[in-house]
């Protein structure tokens, strides 16, 4: 088939144009910038902005099926940014899916869009949208994952898929985000009960984009629905965070704070930064906070059983191959 991957130069992205190209799919990658390695690949490249609609089709035309991956990710900055590229630049995607006749269309989502700040534990997807988000990601990619859902229909069969704490070699955020913190001293255990969250290898997250496109098509099972995607394996979050940091050579998270007080700096910061415009993000938001404190896991069940997803890499494998890239690095 010939795809498009929004994003395929980034990290999960990247991993889903790896595989189509593995298995012989022809693949266009849409980003902002060129990557000589997608050349390499063999990959068409195609740039442009998610916000500008004419690039979007540029890209879209001629494909069967759309990998909406690309996203603008991160737990602070200016709201309209968020939106645009979240919402305006996925809005753009179903327009161009419609206009050039694709009848696929994969959409990346989060399990944040559906954290409200509590614990969730073995949830599925029966858990409502919260009326209030914390930050602008979860809440621009929960209106972004409503306009997807909408869309699906006669002429388009779309998907959306929440993998949770995409981790492995490569990563550019999340296991770089947590290692420079512990190295400035800034890490802290926040809460004081344990934490279990879920986890995503990179190649089960990618390999669930493809199981997803192979069942989706217009009137199947998966079309119109959002899917829970992760390892499967739920960790016990600070054990995990200093596995990682083992693994870099540093040692684990000893300072800890509350989770109250963690919250109340996450508000007073956060105003403080709005307040007078200072630069960065804050040390601690709201956001971080809850996510940094709770539970959050979920039923993978349903991502089993509509589109045949099966988690391949274990936990303990993905931490052993992140171990060797950071040791190397």
């Amino acid at each position: 088939m010939k795809a498009v991957v929004t994003g395929g130069g980034g990290f999960l992205g990247g991993a889903v144009v790896r595989l189509l190209r593995q298995r012989g799919d022809s693949v266009r990658s849409f980003t902002r910038s060129a990557y000589p390695w997608l050349d390499e690949l063999g990959v068409e490249q195609s740039l442009g902005n998610l916000s500008d609609l004419e690039s979007v089709e540029r890209a879209v035309s001629g494909c069967d099926v759309v990998f909406h991956v690309a996203a603008k990710a991160g737990v602070w900055g200016r709201y309209s940014a968020y939106y645009s590229t979240n919402v305006v630049g996925t809005q753009n995607v179903i327009a161009a899916c419609k206009t050039h006749g694709v009848r696929r269309l994969v959409y990346t989502s989060t399990p944040s869009v559906v954290h409200a700040g509590g614990d969730n534990e073995g949830a599925n997807e029966s858990l409502p949208y919260p009326k209030h988000f914390d930050a602008a990601y979860p809440e621009t990619k929960a209106k972004a994952e409503k306009a997807v859902l909408a869309a699906n229909g006669s002429d388009l069969a779309t998907v959306s898929l929440r993998p949770h704490l995409i981790f492995g070699p490569g990563d550019p955020h999340l296991i770089p985000r947590i290692i420079d913190s512990a190295r400035a001293g800034k890490l802290k255990r926040i809460g004081n009960r344990p934490a279990k969250v879920d986890v995503t290898y990179i190649d089960n997250a990618a390999q669930s984009q493809l199981d997803a496109a192979d069942r989706l098509d217009i009137g199947t099972a998966p079309a119109g629905k959002a899917y829970f995607i992760s390892n499967g394996e739920p960790v016990e979050l600070w054990p995990f965070v200093d596995r990682i940091l083992a693994e870099a050579g540093l040692p684990p998270v000893t300072a800890r704070v509350s989770a109250w007080k963690a919250r109340l700096a996450g508000r007073v910061l956060e105003s403080v930064y709005w307040l007078f415009r200072l630069p960065g993000e804050p040390p601690m938001t709201r956001f971080v906070a809850n996510q940094m404190s709770t539970s959050h896991w979920y039923d993978i069940s349903a991502a089993r059983r509509d589109l045949g997803y099966e988690p391949k890499v274990s936990v303990e494998e993905g931490l052993r191959r992140l171990g060797e890239r950071l040791r190397l690095a």
